[in-house]
């Protein structure tokens, strides 16, 4: 799909059991694919509601819940300063309680994504392993060691899910993430070939971890951002496409990394 010309509509809605969600849907036309998109730590923010009006523009019926609105001190929340951790089963009904709104004459759920980001990324796994998805995105999260262990919040490990997802998953990575090293990356990788799942991994060099956030200028790579972007829509453009019937295992990786490489050194970046 290329960029729309006509505008794009935005509202706040909320769900039957409480979600609060942003909805972005191009004005004109339709029915378009749905793209649920999930927020970093910091909860639903100005940044994911940009990216979700972007993913609009591009053709698509998007909405972004919020997964933290129920912690009272938001401000903190925004700046973070404290962090939430919901249980697996808490997001997935959070998700639940919003896709409804994608049942209108522009929405069309059956072709339906999910997008992950940092904290959140491991949920397009989580979500993909118990509901019906055609696209599976995770950005800069979903690899990291806390993310495979059952525990209380996550009674599944993290193979398990992976095993019971049916959509094909892109995972888009940084080399100097100071969270997921390459091996972490890697991990995931094999666990997805091991269990006969399609998936494109890339892996760019030089991106720090969350440079695809424009509100954090230690973070924010122009050029990557631009690049996994246009990675993300294509793969969206294709997998959520009515004419999308592959019975083909699809495997794609693709890093790049420095000779002298060394996760340790990594550092956060604001």
């Amino acid at each position: 799909m290329q960029a729309l010309s006509g505008k794009v509509v935005t509202q706040r809605l909320v769900g039957a059991k409480g979600t609060p969600a942003f909805l972005a849907h191009p004005e004109a036309g339709g029915p378009y694919p749905c793209i649920v998109i999930l927020h970093e730590r910091y909860g639903l923010v100005k940044h994911t509601e940009d990216l979700a009006e972007r993913l609009a523009g591009s053709g698509y019926v998007v909405i972004a819940p919020d997964l933290f609105h129920a912690y009272p001190d938001q401000d903190a929340l925004h700046r973070g300063d404290v962090g939430v951790v919901p249980a697996d089963s808490e997001v997935v009904d959070a998700i639940d309680d919003v896709i409804p709104f994608f049942g209108k004459g522009k929405s069309d759920p059956s072709r339906l994504g999910l997008i992950g980001v940092c904290q959140t990324g491991r949920y397009a796994i989580v979500y993909g392993a118990q509901r019906p998805l055609q696209a599976a995105v995770t950005l800069y999260g979903a690899a990291q060691q806390r993310d495979w262990p059952a525990s209380e919040k996550q009674p599944v490990e993290f193979e398990m899910l992976i095993s019971k997802v049916s959509a094909p998953v892109l995972g888009i990575f940084g080399e100097k993430d100071h969270v997921i090293s390459i091996a972490d990356v890697q991990r995931l990788r094999n666990a997805l070939e091991k269990h006969d799942k399609s998936y494109q991994i890339t892996v760019y060099g030089d991106a720090p971890h969350g440079w695809l956030n424009d509100t954090m200028p230690g973070r924010y790579r122009p050029e990557i951002a631009k690049q996994s972007w246009d990675e993300m829509v294509a793969f969206f453009d294709r997998t959520l496409s009515r004419d999308h019937r592959s019975s083909m295992i699809e495997w794609k990786f693709s890093s790049a990394k420095h000779a002298d490489y060394d996760f340790t050194k990594n550092v956060r970046l604001e």
